[in-house]
């Protein structure tokens, strides 16, 4: 059974007021390598997340007020681990969360990059090693992702987790198709902001085995926090390559973690469940992409309320008559910038919605521009059933 590891970070956030958060829908272009998959052109993607790092740390479009950066799974190159971190530590306002998924390493390269942030690593290194102890696995490859906090008080924090889905492994005979299993999953506790966040790779949100799922783990977790200090999981981040976005898997969950069919799940009632993307343009070696990449999504439980509307950029649904509301994004390379309702309750006293978009950028040349313009933010305050002349 997975571990989920408690740290509490140092975030300082306005109380009382949402947060924001940028998903940067990028296209991933992987293909087969020595040890699981590599990017095609990791300058070209590099290229294309330092623009990312730019326009957050310039604060163009409003983005000074960003708490939240999220970019796709396997989106940064390993190489460039440190170009991140740098730009983290140095850029950006205090603070501030960025989540990244890095291309494949072996086990043998992610527990030294474990070593050498054990500060805050210790915990999961003891776990890597003891998988190092009992087995050959230090050339396996390892789909990881990294959490860098850069703290109220400046101070970086970083926090590395690997995957817990075997990928293909249980799919094949061929141990070459073996993905390393990751043994933990990050709590980051925000003091004195009582803002709480988890941070999963894809098919960790589906994943589960004959004994336990890694989404029943999460809700106990959650709920254990609530019954015991009356605090919950605020937003949960999954990090996706994932050509499959809108699979009927999904939703299954989704009802079951939002749905409270069989017992109260205080913990998670009012977790925001974010699904950050790769663009269309992205391809996988090896994997039919024929339903397409794209499709980021932000989920909230259904007894809140999200007005239904379509545009050519985003829309609004319930998934079919799951018990969520989700605001699901189009399939093209984009930054959307949204926030994060803290509170999203009904309340007959307001109209106010909890969710709202305030930005689409798309990349024209080398620059990152406004897609929809400034009245985007004042379609999703429509009436439901009521369209825009």
């Amino acid at each position: 059974m997975v571990a989920i590891l408690d740290t509490e970070v140092h975030l300082e956030y306005p109380l009382g007021h949402h947060l924001h958060c940028l998903v940067a829908q990028l296209p991933v272009r992987l293909r087969r390598g020595e040890h699981g998959f590599t990017l095609v052109d990791p300058e070209r993607h590099w290229h294309l997340v330092r623009s990312v790092l730019d326009l957050v740390a310039d604060g163009e479009q409003n983005l000074k007020k960003l708490h939240f950066l999220v970019l796709p799974e396997a989106a940064v190159p390993a190489a460039r681990l440190d170009d991140v971190l740098d730009a983290v530590a140095a850029r950006f306002r205090p603070s501030t969360v960025t989540a990244f998924g890095m291309e494949h390493l072996r086990v043998r390269d992610y527990r030294a990059l474990l070593a050498r942030f054990e500060r805050d690593n210790a915990e999961a290194l003891a776990l890597v090693q003891r998988d190092v102890d009992s087995g050959d696995v230090l050339d396996l490859p390892v789909n990881a992702a990294c959490v860098a906090v850069k703290e109220a008080s400046g101070r970086l924090r970083v926090f590395l987790e690997a995957k817990t889905h075997p990928f293909r492994g249980e799919e094949f005979v061929d141990a070459w198709q073996d993905l390393y299993r990751g043994r933990h999953l990050w709590l980051l506790r925000g003091r004195p902001a009582c803002f709480n966040c988890m941070v999963l790779v894809c098919l960790d949100y589906l994943w589960r085995d004959l004994y336990a799922s890694n989404a029943r783990r999460i809700i106990d977790h959650a709920n254990r926090l609530f019954f015991t200090e009356r605090q919950t999981l605020d937003a949960l981040f999954v990090l996706q390559a994932n050509p499959k976005p809108e699979h009927r898997a999904y939703r299954d969950v989704l009802s079951g973690f939002y749905g409270e069919y069989l017992e109260d799940t205080p913990g998670v009632r009012e977790t925001v469940t974010v699904f950050a993307n790769a663009s269309a343009e992205s391809a996988l070696e090896g994997v039919d992409a024929a339903a397409g990449y794209g499709v980021s999504q932000v989920v909230i439980g259904g007894r809140h309320k999200l007005a239904r509307i379509e545009t050519p950029e985003f829309s609004t649904d319930d998934l079919g008559g799951a018990p969520v509301c989700r605001l699901r994004f189009g399939t093209g390379t984009r930054l959307y910038y949204f926030n994060l309702p803290l509170h999203h309750e009904l309340d007959p006293r307001s109209s106010r919605l909890p969710l709202k978009v305030h930005a689409i950028l798309r990349r024209d040349g080398e620059r990152w521009t406004r897609v929809t313009g400034e009245r985007i933010a004042e379609d999703l305050a429509l009436e439901p059933g009521r369209a825009r002349g």
